[in-house]
């Protein structure tokens, strides 16, 4: 098959998972405090998978490599300085033009896109000059999916659906370690809908 599904129901009851027990939580690098709530706790960080930045470095490599071979050729020639000079500063405008648009832009835009899991809710924020984003409360997910395919197994990355009582599902793209978020996720939920089930 060219890739695997998996899908976690949450609102149709049943046992909870073996053991009893909340996944083991690895140290995750905090959301800013000034967008979590009082004592809410973050339980997953995560920006893109790196695979998003193959291509920016590879563009970065060549560029670089191709920039300075060219501006070595050109201090060979027997040209004038100020011929050479304004070579140069081609040849460095556009570097820079390259670079800036297909290196540095892309890695800014996945250090600037967040995937969040806390103990209330599912955060996402992406963009660098328009930020967006949105919140989903852990008690409205009814479904947690996660999809990937035989390269996204291999570098261990993949697709999570997350499907909400109020919204359509919702995908959320090139997530690290899917399968693991994905179990961490139900886990959450799984918590909540149990507190929230409990007699007071």
């Amino acid at each position: 098959m060219p890739g695997t599904t998996r899908r976690a129901e949450l609102r149709s009851g049943g046992e909870r998972p073996p053991g009893g027990q909340n996944p083991q939580y690895s140290a995750a690098v905090g959301y800013p405090e000034n967008v979590l709530a009082k004592d809410e706790q973050v339980v997953l960080h995560r920006h893109p998978h790196w695979g998003r930045l193959t291509f920016p470095a590879i563009i970065l490599i060549v560029a670089s490599a191709a920039a300075a071979f060219l501006a070595g050729y050109v201090n060979t020639l027997n040209w004038e300085q100020t011929a050479r000079t304004i070579v140069f500063g081609v040849v460095a405008g556009i570097w820079l033009i390259l670079i800036g648009w297909l290196s540095v832009w892309p890695f800014l835009n996945w250090w600037t896109t967040h995937f969040v899991i806390t103990d209330r809710r599912v955060m996402y924020r992406h963009g660098l000059i328009t930020r967006s984003g949105i919140d989903i409360p852990l008690a409205r997910i009814n479904s947690v999916e996660f999809r990937h395919g035989l390269i996204d197994r291999i570098f261990r990355t993949g697709t999570l659906i997350i499907e909400s009582a109020a919204q359509d599902p919702l995908e959320f793209q090139d997530i690290p370690r899917v399968e693991y978020v994905h179990s961490l996720l139900y886990h959450e939920v799984f918590d909540t809908l149990g507190s929230e089930e409990s007699p007071s």
